[in-house]
């Protein structure tokens, strides 16, 4: 569905130099009429809008909470590396405290500075603002798949996956009424992240490019 409007188009357009070096691979660069969105799971086929954070970090980590009428669902396996796949699970954190903020109807939150930082973070905030200024939130569920993560020295890492949205839908919060648009190529997106680790060991996301109807996330 349509429930992400075009904020992230900003962060987008400046990623794609950066994130073209990633090993993951693919063309990156916006060019539907809606590039947006912007993250957790700790093992593979993970489900819920908060997820097990890592056992050496966990004391430290803000619990993320949804309303029961809203989901993110994360499907992946573990690589079996233990770097990437705690990279992947803080990606998905990372998405999880952008619909937190949305949700919540405020980025004054802990999620979103702690999962995101840089252009993600600024991006976020606008993305998110755009919700809650015209009082909007999502219903439903979206689904996160194909993820695929590469690493970049110690510190680094890329992480690209799809989204369906086909399920997810915009509210208004003062009228209750849901526009349940049809699904179409544009329910899909295709994302590419960047994260680098923190001195906590916290992999936060940096960069977020999207393109919404990307061939390579189609059912």
């Amino acid at each position: 569905m349509n429930r992400r409007p075009t904020l992230l188009a900003a962060i987008a357009l400046t990623a794609t130099a950066a994130l073209s070096l990633s090993a993951c691979g693919s063309d990156d660069s916006p060019k539907g009429k809606d590039n947006d969105k912007i993250a957790g799971a700790d093992t593979g086929k993970e489900t819920s809008a908060s997820p097990s954070p890592s056992a050496s970090d966990s004391a430290a980590r803000p619990k993320i909470t949804f309303p029961s009428d809203a989901k993110n669902v994360f499907e992946y396996e573990k690589t079996g590396d233990a770097t990437k796949d705690a990279a992947l699970a803080d990606s998905t954190l990372s998405v999880n405290s952008v619909d937190e903020a949305i949700l919540k109807g405020t980025t004054d939150t802990k999620a979103l500075g702690f999962y995101n930082r840089d252009k993600a973070l600024s991006g976020s905030i606008s993305y998110a603002l755009g919700y809650i200024d015209k009082g909007h939130t999502w219903v439903g569920e979206t689904r996160y798949y194909d993820y695929k993560v590469s690493l970049s020295g110690d510190d680094g890492a890329y992480v690209t996956y799809c989204s369906d949205e086909s399920k997810s839908f915009i509210k208004d919060k003062k009228t209750n009424k849901v526009k349940n648009t049809p699904t179409t190529a544009d329910s899909y997106v295709l994302y590419h992240t960047k994260l680098v680790k923190n001195s906590a060991g916290v992999w936060q996301t940096t960069v977020v490019s999207s393109t919404r109807g990307d061939k390579a996330c189609q059912p």
